[in-house]
């Protein structure tokens, strides 16, 4: 099977997925007049205050405060689902709302590594990796595309994916700092480094699987251009 039959497989399982659990909160949102960069602003703002909370150590308060992070980072997950649907569902794709909600991402997403760095979840180094690889991500999908290879579904890290994870990531970490504070007298402080060499692997990983399907892709249409 080939790379873009894979990546075929993998937006058809998403959406498949998406279908269940989108259609009723999508029809509200269109019932009452909610646009699609309106809801790619709802996330952008929800984004910046799981920034401002991760600067604070929002992660590390106590118990009945620290799940707001996870939650808010939900809703900036959800409405980064919704914008998207609603304006497939309203015939309002356009090339000004698919240029502002890639713009808000990139801010969301470096906003977020910011307000980990911040509240001293990883170091400023690790931060500008992360960053980077996200933007490189982000940045060969544009590249290729601009040359006409169709990338949405390649590789392991795009965007839902990262966010679900950080999401899962988030959930763990006040958990396991709350549960070994209460019963050892002393909090876990390893789960987020070790999550982040992880986290940081996987989206090199996307990285190289893009560059590659790229490079292929382009080569293979050289070839059929020649011929």
């Amino acid at each position: 099977m080939s790379k873009s039959e894979q990546a075929n497989i993998k937006r058809n399982n998403q959406r498949r997925v998406l279908n269940r659990f989108v259609d009723l909160p999508v029809k509200l949102l269109i019932k009452h007049g909610f646009t699609p960069n309106i809801l790619s602003f709802c996330g952008f703002f929800c984004s910046i205050a799981v920034a401002v909370l991760l600067a604070w150590g929002g992660l590390h308060f106590p118990f009945p405060l620290a799940w707001i992070v996870p939650f808010v980072m939900f809703w900036a997950g959800a409405f980064d689902v919704f914008d998207g649907e609603v304006a497939r569902k309203t015939d309002n794709i356009s090339k000004s709302g698919a240029f502002l909600d890639s713009n808000l991402d990139r801010l969301s997403d470096a906003a977020i590594v910011l307000g980990l760095i911040m509240g001293g979840y990883f170091n400023y180094v690790i931060g500008f990796m992360i960053l980077f690889l996200i933007l490189m991500i982000s940045y060969i999908r544009a590249r290729a595309e601009n040359e006409g290879i169709e990338m949405k579904g390649v590789g392991f890290m795009e965007r839902a994916e990262r966010l679900i994870i950080l999401w899962f990531a988030f959930i763990a970490e006040f958990w396991i700092f709350y549960l070994s504070n209460l019963f050892y007298g002393t909090p876990f402080t390893l789960f987020f480094p070790i999550f982040t060499l992880i986290f940081t692997g996987l989206l090199l990983l996307t990285v190289i699987q893009r560059l590659i399907f790229s490079f292929k892709s382009l080569s293979k249409n050289e070839t059929h251009d020649k011929n």
